[in-house]
């Protein structure tokens, strides 16, 4: 395997190193009322410990002032206690997997001997070259974050954006409502400015959920 990914963006030829889609932790997160926010109703979703998730994610961000991009999908499996998250190429290639446990992630690309770090972000940060949220998407995939005055949100088809207390901006774009008893986000765009990689947008699409 090789774990750089070329992809064309608009502005030319981009290479990518790929890696981390990751997620730690679980908050009670709970409603906000801004700007943001029209009037949230009780909503039908409720917290899942155990799920099983496969998408597909797009990125775009800034390496030495150029414009990247990249495409892939990935499958994410979770417990309690555990997360582990397989990267993938277009063509459905590994380019990487990731384990999360309490105090502990492990990141492993091909050819590559395993890196281990007790910040999960700092680690995605570090592979890829720009800030992936990891530690928090194990809430925003289900529609849970806490916004910047540190209250709870909960996110549904009325009350559909948030900005999080570690400064990302989220947007439910769609939602899978075929069961009305397990509403759930179907897509999920998250937009910040950073230092690293200036304007970091990355969209992510859940393409099967199922829960145990």
């Amino acid at each position: 395997m090789t774990n750089l990914l070329r992809l064309r963006s608009p502005f030319g030829i981009a290479t990518l190193a790929l890696p981390i889609l990751l997620m730690a932790g679980c908050a009670e997160l709970a409603p906000r009322t801004d700007t943001d926010v029209t009037a949230q109703a009780t909503t039908p979703h409720r917290y899942r410990n155990t799920l099983d998730l496969d998408g597909r994610l797009s990125v775009q961000y800034q390496r030495n002032n150029q414009d990247e991009a990249l495409h892939g999908s990935f499958t994410w499996r979770q417990t309690a206690q555990r997360n582990a998250i397989t990267l993938l190429s277009p063509l459905g290639q590994t380019l990487a997997t990731i384990t999360v446990e309490p105090g502990s992630a492990t990141l492993t690309e091909s050819g590559k001997a395993p890196r281990t770090a007790s910040d999960v972000d700092a680690l995605a940060a570090q592979s890829l070259g720009w800030p992936l949220p990891v530690a928090g998407l194990r809430n925003w995939l289900q529609g849970y974050a806490t916004d910047a005055n540190g209250k709870r949100f909960i996110a549904s088809p009325n009350a559909n954006s948030v900005t999080t207390d570690d400064g990302w901006r989220l947007h439910y774009v769609s939602w899978d409502e075929s069961d009305p008893a397990d509403t759930h986000p179907r897509r999920l765009d998250l937009e910040r400015e950073t230092e690293q990689a200036g304007n970091v947008s990355i969209r992510i699409v859940i393409d099967n959920w199922q829960t145990h």
